[in-house]
């Protein structure tokens, strides 16, 4: 069984316990596409919350995650992203709802949602995004919760590892499009991954996830991408605003 297949098993019996629940939170999201349209001279960056991983184990259980939000949000982050998966991620609801009440910045639900349950939960912890996984649901769901998510004024990474999924990203109308450049059932990280799924700059925020250390890493993605994510490297670095300065490169193609 890879890594995508243990994480969906477990998220199944996560779910099942989760409440029905209405939307509770009425406060306005902070725009990101939007913001990130408006600002294509230099790559955006999205700052990831993220106490440990299946790959990596451990990486930064203990943070202060208000400390760790707040620079982020001071070194000119466009959004932080919270992993609130408990059993892989070591992460939860609390400490995304905890970084929404002390950021003025758009907030994203990082975690395998399978159930507009999880979208309620989101959204009432003061979400403004969430990530949808393409490779983890079928197509007519994806569609759903995408619909369903944008009725609740939330703003959706979808995120897609291969053309195939790619084309399902496009064909449900998604504004903000992710390529994950860590191979889900095997965990491996590799940049080209992105540059090889590249697209044309043609209305949807393009996202390149993981892998991302240095600035020139990130001055790869910088022609074809608009934003990357970034999470072990940031939850490690000594200096985050420092690191954050450095992977927020001029994006060559524009002027």
């Amino acid at each position: 069984m890879d890594f995508l297949e243990k994480i969906l098993v477990e998220k199944r019996k996560e779910v099942a316990q989760l409440p029905v629940v209405e939307r509770q939170n009425q406060a306005a999201a902070y725009p990101f596409y939007q913001q990130v349209k408006a600002h294509p001279e230099k790559l955006h960056v999205i700052g990831e919350i993220k106490r440990a991983s299946p790959s990596k184990g451990e990486i930064n259980v203990d943070v202060d995650i208000v400390s760790q939000a707040k620079s982020y949000e001071q070194a000119g982050v466009s959004a932080i992203s919270v992993l609130t998966d408990e059993v892989f991620f070591k992460g939860n609801i609390t400490d995304l709802q905890t970084v929404a009440k002390n950021v003025q910045v758009p907030v994203l639900c990082k975690d395998f949602i399978i159930d507009e349950r999880q979208l309620f939960r989101a959204k009432n912890a003061g979400a403004s995004m969430v990530l949808l996984i393409v490779a983890a649901l079928p197509f007519e769901q994806l569609k759903e919760l995408h619909e369903k998510a944008t009725a609740l004024d939330l703003e959706i990474l979808v995120e897609t590892h291969n053309v195939e999924e790619m084309e399902k990203a496009q064909a449900i109308g998604a504004k903000i499009i992710g390529v994950n450049n860590r191979n889900l059932k095997t965990f491996t990280v590799d940049i080209q991954h992105s540059l090889d799924l590249a697209q044309p700059d043609d209305g949807p925020v393009y996202i390149s996830e993981s892998g991302f250390v240095t600035g020139a890493d990130a001055q790869r993605v910088a022609q074809d991408y608009h934003v990357i994510l970034v999470g072990e490297t940031l939850m490690r670095a000594e200096d985050p605003k420092a690191k954050i300065t450095e992977l927020r490169v001029s994006r060559h193609d524009e002027s």
